[in-house]
This record gives structure tokens, C-alpha cells and sequence, in this order.
């Protein structure tokens, strides 16, 4: 399939489940609020979180696609479903170790990552608790990242597309049926967490098996293959931790201001949404079609499609991002301002969310920059740029934290600064060594659309922002905030792909081209069949 094609088919997915975790986090705000029971429950679910995307969503995952589809493609299906197996077993006994330290270790761990909350013994002790019943989610969702990388080599998306639905609807019901107190709402929530990772390892484990993987764990051992996984995974597991370190300090700096670490996860929770939705659908939809390129020695067709990927991408980040500038409290307010989530709290977490919304460019162009060293095995150079990219975030946002916490401000929103400075570090960083390697160089063709792509949503921008300076009116044309903004954002979205197609940031033609079928070798990152069955 191609490119757009199966970027639809995970982003359709992802709106889903990001509807749900919509749903989950009104529950979740309404239910907890932002105090002590909110920050402690948004730190337990960070640690877990830490590691799944250090070991399995990011270095593993980014290491294993290219070698499982080069074995599929060089050696055939028992070889490379040998490899899965010998590398499931020893991802198993990694993270299942790293849990139970984590679960002994839970109260000196917390000592470092809650370090605000060490004078208030019962917000800690709940925070130990909660992150303990957390981490069983780390070793399931480490299995069912490897059956996704399987079906995702074999060109199969929808299943592992489908799995994140799982942690929300988990959480959703769990909250839904215990929430008398915030504290047994917390507890149901995070229990809902381990279960949902589970769930979902056995939803992609049952796709991977319909897909045609054959293969039983074995025991651990240390195999030519898990060898050449580890050497390449390492310096993306080194790049993931010095990004998921920026995000741990950011929740230990945050955790001295109180409701902080619950503000920064709302803002963090909107502008995921395009980053979910499109920089990691084209990133995971793009890394066997690349792996399958570069294998065959056809530079101006990865080069073509890392343009194809960028203008696609940016054809929806952007306005997105015109929108979380334009109106950051509006969204956030009509959004989630209800319950114990007062207008209030929705206020100080768009202090966050302007930050981030400058950032959002950056946050996915990475996540379509990356998959072009990933493919050509190259897992060094990400590395270098996101620990460059960790150190600029972590001396800046300290910084900002302190320095705007000494003229009596709040702190955090310095936090959301210094992680979208470094995100455009970590950006420019890439595309210097692409460009320099002969692996990327936009055609005169793709960067006059993406320069249309900027018009069309510099224009939503000005749209957008006049709504929002008119809002008052709106919610009394409507009767509710929750209408204005609903309509609000279903006419900027309209309108912007008026404009767009009126300046020619995106045409007919192009459109019909971009969801053509692919034809690709079998195991090389080939097409989803009739019905997305995968």
C-alpha cells in the first residue's frame, strides 16, 4: 500500500484511541483533579512509560523493523520469525528483571522523581504504590511491541494500530466504575493500566500469528542475532533515555510547584494528539517502506519518499499547531474545565500548551526524520542529536524553571520552553546530516508546497485567533463553551482545507497519487490486503 494509504489506515486508528484517551482524561480530571492524587498518578504512569519507550516503543522497535524485514526478505519466515523468538525472550527476561527492582527499589525511587513531594509522606507513599502496580504494563507492552514490529516489517499495520484503543478503554471503565474518592480513582486507574497492556499483548501476539509467524520462546541466550539487535538498539536506547530523562526532570522540577506535573500532562495530552495521529503513523508507515529502498539502492526513491513523508506531515501538523496557538486556554477550557478541573487549572495548563503548540512542528518532523537513519541500520547519529538536544533541554529548562520562579511566576511553563527549543535542535541536527549524506534534499516542487502549506496555515491562524478573541459572543450564539469550540474547530478544519487547496498546498491529483497502491516485494514492507486484515 502506500505511503498515505497506510498512514490512514494507523492515524484512523490512533483518532480513535485518542478519542477514548479523550474520554479517559475528562473522566481522569473530573475524577482526580490537580492536586497531590492527580500529580502522583501522572508520575506513576511516567516510570513505567520511561522504560516501555526506552526498550520497546523506541530503541527495540527502531532496531528491529529493518533487521526482522531484511531477514524475512534475505533468509525467509523461519529465520526471521527465529529471530523474533530469540529476541522476545530476551527483551522478557530484561524488563521483567528491571520490574521487579523497580517494584523493590519503588520508595528510594520515588525520593528522585517526586522529589517535591518528600515532605508529604501520603502523596509519596501513593505515588510508591501506584507506580508498583504500574509496571507489569512494561513487560507486556515490551512483548506486544515486538509482534507490531512483526506485522508492521510484513506490511500489516491494523492490528498494532488498534492496541493503544486497549489502555484507554482499560482505564476508562475502570474510573467509570470506581470513583467515590480520588484516591480509589487512582488506584482503579492504574490498575486498569497493567491490565490494558496485557490485553493488548495478546491482541497483537493473536495478529501476528493470523499474519503467519511461527515461532516458540526459547530460553534466553545471547544469539548472532539478538548480537546485531543489541549493537543496533543500544545508541537508540542511549537517544530514548536522554529523551525520557528530559521528561523525568522535567515532572522532579515540576513536582515543586503543586498541580504542575498534572498541568504539563494536559498540555502534554493535546499536543500529542497531531504527534500521535500523524508524525508517528508516517514514521512507522515509512520505516519498512525505506528499509525496503535503501536495501535496494534506490536513493532518489528514499529521497522521494522522506519529501512525500514531510509534506504529508506537515500538511496536518501545521495547522494544528496554528490552532494550539491560537487559541491554547479556549481548547483546553471547553475542553476539560469541569469536575474537580476548574477554568483555573484549564488556564495554567495553556501557559504549557502555547510552548508546546511552537514545538509541535518539530516533535513530528523527528519522528519522520529518524526512520531515514533507522533504515540504513544507523542508530549513532540519532543518539548524538538527542543527547545533544537533552542537554540544551535540561540546563534551559532549569533555567527558565528557577529563573521565573525568583520573580514570583510559575515555573513550569519555562519547562514546555526549553522542550520545544531542543526539539528544533534535535530537528535542524538531523536534517544537516541527512542533507550532508546525500539521504535528503527537498526538490524545488516540495518546498514551494510546504511554503503553501505554511500559508494556508498562517491564514487558520488569523481565523482561529479571531474566534477566540470573539468567544464570548460565540457561547452565546451557541449557549455552551463546549459548542463554540466544537464549531470552531469543525470550521477552522474546514476552512483551512479550503484555503489549501485554493493556494495549491495540496491538489486533487496529488491526493489521488498519494493513495495509488504500491507494489513491493513480499516481506519487504509490502501492502495491507483488502480490509486492512492484519
Amino acid at each position: 500500500m502506500s505511503l498515505a494509504r497506510n498512514t490512514a489506515v494507523i492515524g484512523g486508528l490512533t483518532l480513535v484511541s485518542r478519542l477514548f484517551g479523550f474520554a479517559r482524561d475528562l473522566v481522569l480530571a473530573a475524577a482526580l483533579g490537580a492536586g497531590p492524587v492527580a500529580d502522583a498518578f501522572f508520575a506513576a504512569l511516567r516510570f513505567p512509560n520511561l522504560f516501555r519507550r526506552l526498550f520497546a516503543e523506541g530503541a527495540f522497535s527502531q532496531a528491529f523493523v529493518p533487521v526482522y524485514s531484511k531477514t524475512l526478505a534475505a533468509e525467509g519466515q523461519d529465520a526471521a520469525d527465529q529471530l523474533a523468538a530469540e529476541a522476545l525472550s530476551i527483551l522478557l527476561l530484561v524488563t521483567g528483571v528491571l520490574s521487579a527492582i523497580a517494584i523493590a527499589a519503588m520508595s528510594w525511587i520515588n525520593r528522585v522523581l517526586f522529589v517535591g513531594y518528600i515532605d508529604d509522606p501520603e502523596a509519596m507513599a501513593l505515588a510508591n504504590l501506584l507506580t508498583q502496580i504500574a509496571m507489569p504494563y512494561l513487560v507486556a507492552m515490551s512483548a506486544a511491541t515486538l509482534f507490531s514490529g512483526v506485522l508492521n516489517a510484513r506490511g500489516k499495520f491494523f492490528a498494532a494500530a488498534a492496541a493503544p484503543i486497549l489502555f484507554n478503554l482499560c482505564q476508562l471503565v475502570a474510573v467509570a466504575l470506581v470513583h467515590d474518592t480520588p484516591e480509589r480513582a487512582a488506584l482503579a486507574a492504574i490498575i486498569g493500566v497493567s491490565v490494558s497492556g496485557v490485553l493488548q499483548a495478546i491482541w497483537v501476539w493473536a495478529g501476528a500469528r493470523r499474519a503467519g509467524m511461527k515461532s516458540r520462546v526459547p530460553r534466553p541466550r545471547i544469539t548472532p542475532g539478538v548480537r546485531r539487535l543489541v549493537a543496533l538498539a543500544a545508541p537508540g536506547a542511549i537517544a530514548g533515555g536522554a529523551l525520557q530523562i528530559n521528561v523525568m526532570i522535567s515532572q522532579a522540577l515540576a513536582s515543586f510547584e503543586q498541580g504542575a506535573i498534572t498541568y504539563l500532562n494536559v498540555a502534554d495530552r493535546l499536543y500529542q494528539l497531531p504527534l500521535g495521529l500523524i508524525g508517528i503513523a508516517v514514521g512507522v508507515a515509512m520505516l519498512p517502506r525505506l528499509s525496503r529502498l535503501v536495501q535496494e539502492g534506490d536513493g532518489p526513491g528514499a529521497r522521494g519518499a522522506l519529501d512525500e513523508a514531510v509534506a504529508l506531515s506537515m500538511a496536518f501538523t501545521l495547522p494544528a499547531a496554528a490552532a494550539i496557538l491560537a487559541m491554547p486556554g479556549y481548547l483546553l477550557e471547553g475542553l476539560y474545565s469541569r469536575g474537580a478541573f476548574t477554568v483555573e487549572d484549564a488556564n495554567n495548563a495553556a501557559l504549557a500548551l502555547i510552548h508546546y503548540g511552537w514545538g509541535v512542528p518539530a516533535f513530528v518532523l523527528a519522528k519522520i526524520y529518524a526512520p531515514a537513519f533507522f533504515a540504513r541500520e544507523d542508530t549513532k547519529a540519532p543518539m548524538r542529536y538527542a543527547i545533544t538536544s537533552m542537554v540544551l533541554n535540561v540546563v534551559f529548562g532549569a533555567a527558565l524553571f528557577f529563573g521565573l520562579r525568583s520573580v514570583g511566576v510559575a515555573g513550569f511553563p519555562g519547562l514546555a520552553i526549553a522542550t520545544s527549543t531542543a526539539a528544533w535542535l534535535n530537528v535542524l541536527l538531523m536534517i544537516r546530516a541527512l542533507v550532508k549524506q546525500g539521504a535528503y534534499g527537498p526538490t524545488p516542487a516540495a518546498f514551494g508546497r510546504l511554503l503553501r502549506i505554511v500559508l494556508a496555515s498562517a491564514i487558520l491562524f488569523a481565523v482561529l485567533w479571531f474566534g477566540n478573541a470573539n468567544r464570548a459572543w460565540l457561547e452565546a450564539q451557541l449557549g455552551s463553551k463546549e459548542a463554540s469550540i466544537a464549531l470552531l474547530i469543525l470550521a477552522g478544519g474546514t476552512f483551512y482545507f479550503v484555503v489549501a487547496f485554493l493556494v495549491r498546498a495540496v491538489t486533487i491529483s496529488e491526493v489521488r497519487a498519494a493513495f495509488k497502491r504500491e507494489r513491493g516485494p513480499a516481506g519487504g514492507g509490502g501492502g495491507l490486503p483488502p480490509g486492512f486484515d492484519g
